[in-house]
Parts: C-alpha cells; structure tokens; sequence
C-alpha cells in the first residue's frame, strides 16, 4: 500500500519551475507576491506540492496487476492517503504560525454535500451516505490545501505530475491496443489501468490543458520537443479508446480552446517567442507522433472485431462521426436518465440520500424494468440533484456561477497581474470544461484520479483569485489561524490517517476473499461438471470465502450475486440463495434478486417464505418479467395449474416474458392440452433465444406426436430440429426422436427409446 511521500522544501520545485520559464515575461509583470494586504499569500508549500504532483502521478500510472482488488480501490488508496499526507506537513510547518491563512467560498461547496451525507447516513442508505462523506471531505481538504499553497510558479510542477501521470497511463493503453498487453486485468481494451477505457478517456482528455501550458511554457527545444511527442501519445490513447464525450472534449481543445488561450496569452508565455525553427520542431513532432503512432493498426483481435477502427486516427473519426441519439448505447443512458428525473421530480427537496441512488433506482424504474440498467446514472450533475435534492442544485449553481464568473474574469482582466494570471487560470478553466462535458455521459467524479484533479483545478482557480485580490464573502477572505488551531488539527489528521489504514485494510481483504471466490467459482463451472466430488474442497473454500468477505462488507454487490448465480446453476440452491439475500440486505429493491431468491426457496419446497419475497418483488415491479414469471411457476407448484395458465397467457398476450415465462407457459399449455398456447410460447422462446430453436423443435415435435397426435406438425418440427443440428450431433439427436418417425426423416429406425413427452432437456444454451 503507497505510503505518504514527503516532499522536499524550496529550492527542487523552485528550480523545476524556472527552468521551463516564469510566466510572465513581460517587464510589466507585477509580482505575484504583491497582493491587498487583507488576503494573506501563500505559504511555504514546495514540499505539499511535490506530494500532490507525486499523488497525480502515481494514480493514474499505478494499476492492479491482478483481479484481487478492484482498479479504483488502489487509486483511492493513493490520493487519500496523498491528501491526508499533505494535510499533516501542512500542518506540522504551521506550529508555530499565528498568522492568518487563505479561506475561498468555493471550500463551502464540497462541504456542503459531506454535511448533507453525513446527515442521511441517518435516514437513507448509511454505509452509501459514509462512503460520500468520505469522498467530499478527502476533496475539500485538497481545494483548501491547494487555495494555500498553489502558487503561480508552484504550478508547473504540479502540471508536471499530472502529464506524467496521464503519459504513463497513455503508454500502457497504447501496449494494450497495439499488442494485447494484458499485465493490468480489465474489461474492453484499451482502459490503461483504469478497468474502464470511458474511465481512462475521461481523465486523460482532462490533463491535456496542463501539457499544452508546460509546452507553451519551453524554452529549449530538447525539452519542448520531449513534450510534445508525449502529449502526442496522450492524444493517440485517447483516440484509441473511442470514447465520443472524451473525443467531443478533445476536438473542442484541440481546435478551440487552447489556440484560443493560446492567442490571448502569447504575451506572457515563452512560446510566443520562439523562433520559425523551433515552431516547426514542435508542430512537426506533435502531428508526426499523432499521425505516426495514430495510424499503426491494433494488434487486439477484440479491438478489430469490433468494426471501429483498426488504427487509433481511424477509430477516433469514426467514432466521432457515428454521434448521434439514436446510438444504442446512449439508449440505454436515457433509460437511466429518465427513470433518475422521476428521482428528481417527486424527490425535489432532500432527493434519496448521498449515493442512495444505486440501492433506490428500482423504485423509480419504468414500469416493467427488473434490472439495476448500471451502478450509476452516467450522469453527474442527473445524480447530484437525485441524491442531494436542494443541496444538489446549491453545489450546482454555486459551481456553474463561480466557473462562468472566473472564465469571464479571465478574458477581461486587462491589468499586469491579471494577464500574468491569465495562462494558468486558462488552463484550469480548459480543464475543468472538459470535466464538465464528460460529466454529462459518465462519472468521473467518482474516480479517485480525476476526482483530485477536479479539486486540484478548483483550488488553482481559488488561489488565483487571492493572488488577484478578489476578496470577499463569495470569493477570498482571511482565515485566522493559531499554532493550536494547527496542533488540533494534525492530531485530527493523524486519526484519519490511521482510519485511512484500517478501512483500506479491511477493503483489500474483502475484495481479495470475495474475487478469489467468484474465481474458483467460475473455474468449477467451466469444467462442465461441476458436481464432481473432486470439487468439494474447493466448494468449501469458496463458500469460506464468501462467508468472511461479507462478514467484513455486506455491500460488495458487484462481486458476490456473480458467485451466487454460479451455485443455482450447480442445483446448491441453499447457498446461492443466502449469498443473494445478503446482497438484499445492503440493496432491498433488486427484483432480478428477489425473484431468484423465491426461485431458490421453492426448489428447496419452503413454499411460504417463496411467497414473501414474490410479494416483495410484487410491490416493486408487478408487471417485470421475473416477476411474472416466478408467479406463474409459484401458481402451478402450488397446485393452481388452472391460475398459472391464465396469467401465462396474459404474460403472452401483454408480450411481458422471459426465458422462464415461455418455457413453463409451453409445459403449462402441454400439460392442459393447450397445444396452440405451447406452441406459441415456444416460438417465442426461440426467438428470444435463438441458441435453444434446435431443443425447441424438437420440444415441439415430442408434443405433436406423443400428446396432440398430429404427425403432420410433429415430422415438420422434427425436421426443423435436425436441420439446425450439427452433422455430428444428428446421430445422438435422432435418438431422441420418436422411432416411427425416422424412416419419414430419411433414416433408419436405430429401435432406441423415445423419450416421454414432457421429458426433452430443454437449455439457454
């Protein structure tokens, strides 16, 4: 686990920052130094600096190399433990100060939200409410840290970290496009060590601002040319991740936003004057890396398979050009945006509670929706307002007021100080709207990496604010400060750093338990037999496994209903469903688990308790297919066969079905000789699930020749059935057809037993 990295003092960050250039070149310049007297400066900090940047670094570089801890968790663990790091030498050089320190509005914002999730860890979802209060004070101790000690010549080593940071993320997912590197677990490449490449997008479109200031900032050619090839690789990565908000968020850079900064501030840049020669080093590098590197094809078979691009230029046009509404994946967000307004509209005042979205969207879903459609809105400002109700629209406005406020600020300071301030509050702002726009279709506030860079900008615009003596209740004022006000306040941090400890302990060893388990449940299920004795030991270290990771967090519910599906595939009924209940506990609206529950109870013939949790699920969502489903095969295990039909045929007729539906409606409709109802059910399962037509024919062709006694229909589905069946399997399947019919079929009659009627094995696949 990364422990806190103490930075050195002074001359280091001092002298990295002159040897890329002061930023106002200008002899006009007013110092940064000379402010109003009634907002204090900044306070020495080379060393708080040098662990942020080392924090920027290292989260979005560093990845799990294995599936025992969840990607996120690790650069969680890093930024906060970074942040409470800075905070202690912080406050450790201010002992012996008495003098006051920087205060800005824009503290009360973050604040504001852990208030209010402090407070509904009293009414709505507590350990969600925590987890929320932890993000938003990890996040307003680093725009306080960073309003005091972000500098203007303190920046570039800051900026440093970030493209670091984002270079090294860029590098492993270019290796995992070009070659398959797979050292990092994760879904679709490439996703760096972000798990997600939407999450990887997300954040390195994000520091492109800061590249650009450090090579607008170059005075020597090896080292501008050094900057631009790797700002080149950045743009290449996330060309290759295809990712359209991050691609609308790049365009937008790229051709507006930076030769626009870069125009308004040529002045005060070392760029500005460069010569003819290095201009052309610098521009020749930066295309020839984006087009050299852009147009070397994947070595991913997944990444072609996918039709998008074989090339990193190729996939970033061609993603670009195929945005639109009606993109299937943008369905799918609006499926969630929709049902998370309803949050808004009958939640308006105090919403469902900080980060109860997760646990309350099943209530708030179209009617017959049965699934969670993702763990997040994709939405963050849709999910702000929805968990945080009045609170929600207070950060929102304050944060859009404060950010046009700035941008405007920034592009009519005519003063010295102002354009001195102007490059770095450009590309805090440039950063900050390409947060904003991949905010609308994801949520990387949530992500550890680009959720301190979103804090980072906030305080480098605050700070900045200081500088240019914008003093007030809704900007800067003084903060007194006593060397016991420090004394408390280390102790304080030390006690979180120490809460810090146990809680990352307690995670990695909840994770590493519950992943290890769903592996070895997978792998048992991959062996196709899996109620082979030579499994049982493994069943028991799994089902341990299981047991102690959810006695340590119950809420893992993206891991543990993978391991409990597995044991209701192997018939361990008893299991599974204990596993799932458990996720019930910390997630009580899930239907999909709630029926799977009541089907685990009625397998194991505890009829009553299957009733309950059917009711349960009833009052969610009535008319959900699983619902529907699990209620016909309750009626007809209950003895109401008459009952179970009738609502099967409804479930066909409204069109509401699932595999289960069809399947019973089909056995339901044989067994009362309902033969055209069977029929029609089983048609639809094929469609549905077009991997069982081969069973389903002969299903039906069992049903016409041994209980509606129509050879006609039965020698056509048997037909269809040896059709579809491959040329090695037709043997074993003519086995299975009734004898008198083989000769019809063109074979002889092998003189094997047909099965009964009802009796043909029937599967998804």
């Amino acid at each position: 686990m990364p422990g806190v990295v103490a930075g050195t003092q002074g001359a280091g960050a001092a002298s990295l920052g002159d040897r890329f250039g002061a930023a106002g070149a200008d002899e006009g310049r007013i110092s940064s130094t000379a402010r109003p007297a009634a907002i204090p400066g900044e306070v020495a900090g080379s060393g708080i600096i040098a662990i942020l940047a080392l924090m920027m670094f290292l989260a979005p570089a560093l990845g799990v190399p294995h599936e025992e801890m969840l990607q996120d968790t690790l650069k969680s663990i890093v930024v906060s433990f970074a942040v409470l790091g800075a905070a202690l030498l912080f406050f450790w050089q201010q002992r012996g100060r008495g003098e006051a320190l920087r205060w800005h509005a824009l503290i009360w914002l973050p604040l504001l939200l852990m208030a209010y999730a402090l407070g509904s860890m009293a009414w709505s979802h507590t350990y969600l409410a925590a987890t929320e209060a932890i993000r938003w004070f990890i996040f307003s101790i680093l725009v306080w840290l960073g309003v005091n000690v972000l500098s203007r010549d303190r920046l570039p080593v800051l900026a440093w970290g970030i493209h670091a940071g984002a270079v090294v993320a860029a590098l492993w997912a270019a290796l995992q496009f070009w070659i398959d590197f797979r050292f990092f677990p994760q879904g679709p490449h490439p996703a760096s060590t972000f798990v997600n490449r939407n999450f990887f997008a997300e954040f390195a479109v994000c520091t492109l601002p800061f590249s650009a200031l450090l090579l607008a900032r170059a005075r020597q050619s090896a080292y501008a040319a050094l900057l631009a090839a790797t700002t080149g690789l950045v743009i290449v990565a996330i060309l290759m991740t295809g990712t359209r908000a991050a691609l609308i968020a790049l365009w937008l850079q790229l051709l507006v936003l930076l030769p626009l900064a870069a125009w308004l501030f040529r002045a005060q840049l070392p760029f500005g004057s460069w010569d003819a020669r290095m201009r052309l080093v610098v521009a020749g590098v930066l295309v020839g890396t984006v087009v050299g590197l852009g147009l070397i094809n994947t070595g991913d078979a997944s990444i072609a398979e996918e039709g998008r691009g074989l090339n990193a230029l190729e996939r970033g046009f061609r993603r670009t050009g195929s945005i639109s509404a009606a993109d299937p994946s943008l369905g799918i967000r609006m499926v969630m945006w929709k049902a998370t307004t309803r949050i808004i509209e009958r939640r308006p005042l105090i919403g469902v509670g900080a980060g109860a979205w997760e646990s309350e969207i099943p209530l708030f879903q179209a009617e017959g929706a049965q699934l969670e459609t993702d763990y997040y809105v994709h939405n963050e400002f849709l999910q702000l307002l929805a968990e945080y109700g009045v609170v929600g629209w207070l950060f929102l406005v304050g944060l859009l007021a404060y950010l046009v406020t700035a941008a405007w600020r920034t592009l009519a300071g005519r003063s010295a100080e102002a354009r001195s301030e102007g490059p770095t509050r450009a590309t805090l702002l440039c950063s900050l709207l390409a947060l904003l726009i991949v905010s609308n279709v994801g949520f990387p506030w949530r992500m550890a990496a680009t959720g301190a860079l979103f804090a980072l900008c906030l305080a480098g615009l605050a700070a900045s604010d200081a500088r240019l003596g914008i003093a007030g209740r809704a900007a800067s004022v003084r903060l007194p400060w006593r060397p016991r006000y420090s004394h408390a306040a280390a102790g304080i941090t030390v006690a979180c750093i120490a809460l810090a400890a146990f809680i990352t302990q307690q995670a990695a060893e909840c994770e590493q338990k519950l992943v290890r388990a769903t592996k070895i449940a997978l792998t048992i299920s991959a062996s196709r037999d899996p109620n082979n004795p030579r499994w049982n030991p493994a069943k028991a270290e799994m089902l341990q496994l299981i047991r102690e990771g959810i006695a340590i967090n119950r809420h893992y519910r993206k891991i543990t209903p993978i391991a409990a599906d597995e044991l209701a595939k192997w018939g361990d009924w008893k299991d599974a469903t204990w596993i799932w209940q458990s996720v019930l506990s910390s997630r009580p609206y899930v239907v999909a688990i709630m029926t799977n529950v009541a089907r685990g109870y009625m397998t194991m013939g505890k009829t009553t308790e299957a009733l309950a949790y059917l009711e349960r699920a009833k009052k969610v969502q009535p008319q959900a297919p699983a619902v529907r489903s699990l209620e016909v095969i309750v009626l007809s295990r209950t003895g109401q066969k008459a009952r179970a039909l009738e609502r099967a045929r409804q479930a066909l007729d409204d069109r509401i079905y699932d595999f289960d539906l069809a399947n019973a409606s089909f056995v339901l409709g044989w067994q009362a000789g309902d033969y055209d109802l069977a029929a029609r059910a089983m048609h639809m399962r094929m469609v549905g699930w077009p991997e069982t037509r081969m069973a389903g024919f002969l299903q039906l062709g069992d049903m016409y020749a041994k209980a509606a006694k129509d050879p006609e229909k039965a020698l056509t589905a048997y037909k269809q059935a040896l059709s579809l069946a491959p040329e090695a399997e037709r043997p074993a399947l003519l086995q299975r057809i009734a004898p008198e019919y083989r000769p019809k079929l063109g074979y002889p009659d092998a003189g094997s037993p047909a099965p009964a009627p009802g009796h043909t094995s029937a599967s998804k696949g």
